[in-house]
């Protein structure tokens, strides 16, 4: 099993990798699209802003690799964002792989402090092999400003002032909107499940 991490250019690469690693997962960075195409899982991590991580992408001959792939691919944080049809950030519109029908919208977090940061609680809402292991209740890393409503994709809810998609699956495409690498316990059997599953 070959395990393809891909290099957006936006993304903290050494801490996804060494999540694996820890898990005995044998895993790879690469921006090379045969690489990438030739891999049994996908990884897209990503932090920032959409607007760079698509230019970046872009840059780096990706967009069209990255829709193309049949095989089981999974997003992080930003890179989950980048999945879906456009991103609101502000007044711009960034169009993403449109692996995912939706759209990422701003944070509506009510009265409390944006950006989301810290642990918080998710809620299962569908069975999926992806989930395996995990109960509603069960705390995820999250760090946005951005989300992705609940829709017919959603697995796992959160809530910060509202309710958005903390997991979602679509296809051969999954999601986290918070960080496993930094989930501890629960992050792992993430990303073990996705690797092995």
């Amino acid at each position: 099993m070959s395990l393809v991490i891909v290099d957006t250019g936006c993304a903290n690469l050494s801490s996804v990798k060494f999540a694996f690693e820890r898990l005995d997962i044998p895993v790879f960075i690469s921006s090379q699209t045969s690489e990438i195409e030739s891999a049994d899982k996908v990884l897209i991590p990503g932090v920032g802003a959409a607007p760079y991580a698509m230019k970046k992408i872009e840059e780096r001959g990706l967009r069209n690799c990255l829709q193309g792939l049949q095989q089981p691919v999974m997003g992080i944080c930003l890179g989950m964002q980048l999945l879906f049809e456009t991103l609101t950030e502000g007044e711009t519109v960034t169009a993403g792989l449109g692996l995912i029908p939706g759209r990422v919208e701003t944070l509506d977090a009510k009265s409390l402090p944006s950006p989301h940061m810290g642990w918080n609680q998710l809620n299962i809402v569908k069975d999926s092999p992806l989930l395996t292991g995990l109960k509603t209740g069960d705390y995820a890393y999250f760090v946005h400003s951005y989300a992705v409503p609940l829709g017919d994709y959603t697995l796992a809810s959160s809530a910060y002032g509202t309710p958005f998609s903390a997991i979602v699956s679509h296809k051969n495409v999954s999601g986290c909107q918070f960080h496993p690498e930094r989930s501890s316990a629960i992050g792992a059997q993430i990303l073990s499940n996705f690797a092995k599953g």
